[in-house]
């Protein structure tokens, strides 16, 4: 057992596991390997693959891998504050099982949380296997109005257009796949909301941190691999389901356009129709994904 890490650690790592697959020991690894001291609270929602348990074996003589275990699917925003309140870091980082740390990243974003006092969010550019941003790493609050203007294509919607910043700059929300927090500022916020079981409670953390006094930051020159979802393409209707869901309910929180109700009502509409219309797609790219069958020797 490494004695450099019995100390209180300067960051607890949390990553929540459902089923994430293989991508998760990887992840793992690439946090273990970090320098900075750390402790990892790897939180499993109830997975049915096996592979947290198989990483606690594997780990059982690390004392920096802290196991969690829900058994059941509780939503990542639920998964996530239970891991919070194991943590002995005055830093968190939140990040999905399917993001690829590594130790300059870490250090960096370590030193941009203490560049910015008042930073209660800092997040990074997640890219994909050809190294291409997610948009959804520098987002506006997802207004209906800015909604409106994304799908139409005029002007400013939600996701900010144009090349991804190459510094750090303020945002009004991050993404969720990686999030780095003062512990201070996650209590007060009272963590995720939790009534958001999966998608959407990111841009309410952060719409909440600004709301409260504290800044959001976009870590520009931070670029992190993303491998989006490796449970989630296995459930593609069950994760639409919550998507809309928590999109309906930021919408009932935030947007002044929730007052009027013919606009409430036309929007709750407007949701759960776009919900239906995905669903036949979403089962037909996963038929095409399952194995064919293997052929008979008859």
């Amino acid at each position: 057992m490494n004695s450099a890490f019995e100390t209180t650690p300067l960051v607890s790592v949390i990553v929540v596991a459902a089923d994430s697959g293989l991508t998760l020991r990887e992840c793992v690894g690439r946090v273990m390997a970090c320098s900075v001291p750390l402790e990892l609270i790897l939180v499993d929602n109830g997975s049915a693959d096996g592979i947290p348990q198989a990483i606690e074996r594997a780990m059982q003589h690390e004392s920096r891998l802290r196991p969690v275990y829900n058994h059941a699917n509780l939503g990542f925003g639920p998964a996530v504050n239970r891991g919070a309140a194991q943590a002995r870091a005055n830093v968190l980082l939140i990040l999905n099982p399917d993001c690829m740390l590594d130790d300059a990243s870490l250090r960096r974003l370590l030193d941009l949380l203490k560049a910015h006092p008042k930073a209660g969010v800092i997040g990074a550019v997640v890219c994909d296997e050809q190294g291409q941003p997610d948009r959804a790493s520098y987002r506006r609050d997802p207004y209906l109005k800015r909604a409106l203007r994304s799908f139409l294509g005029q002007g400013k919607g939600v996701n900010i257009g144009g090349e991804m910043p190459g510094e750090p700059v303020q945002a009004e929300a991050v993404s969720g796949a990686l999030m780095v927090m003062p512990r201070v500022a996650f209590e007060h916020l009272k963590g995720f909301d939790e009534e958001y079981f999966l998608h959407c409670e990111d841009l309410d953390l952060c719409r909440r941190a600004r709301d409260a006094g504290y800044q959001v930051w976009l870590a520009g020159d931070v670029r992190v691999l993303h491998g989006k979802g490796g449970s989630s393409r296995h459930r593609p209707v069950f994760v639409s389901w919550h998507k809309h869901r928590g999109m309906w309910r930021w919408f009932r929180k935030f947007d002044p356009a929730a007052r009027n109700p013919l606009v409430s009502a036309v929007v709750w509409l407007g949701v759960w129709a776009h919900f239906l219309l995905k669903i036949p797609g979403q089962w037909l790219r996963l038929l095409r994904r399952r194995p064919a069958p293997a052929a008979s020797d008859a």
